[in-house]
């Protein structure tokens, strides 16, 4: 049987190591800001020209796609 590899020496390597994985997700991916989520999602869906996609536009969708 093989003996385990040691991946970090000490607990606080593995703390900073994590640490600074969240970070970097944190940096990439951004946050969110906390306030649309108390109000609900108040973004508009639009179009690739920028206009507002209204129902008849999404049924049309959904008719293509087959869904």
């Amino acid at each position: 049987m093989l003996p385990s590899p040691r991946i970090f020496r000490s607990r606080w390597a593995a703390l900073l190591w994590a640490g600074g994985i969240l970070w970097a997700a944190v940096d990439i991916a951004g946050s969110a800001s906390g306030g649309d989520a108390a109000h609900g999602n108040a973004a508009t869906i639009t179009d690739a020209a920028g206009e507002a996609a209204n129902a008849d536009d999404l049924a049309a969708v959904a008719n293509l796609i087959g869904g």
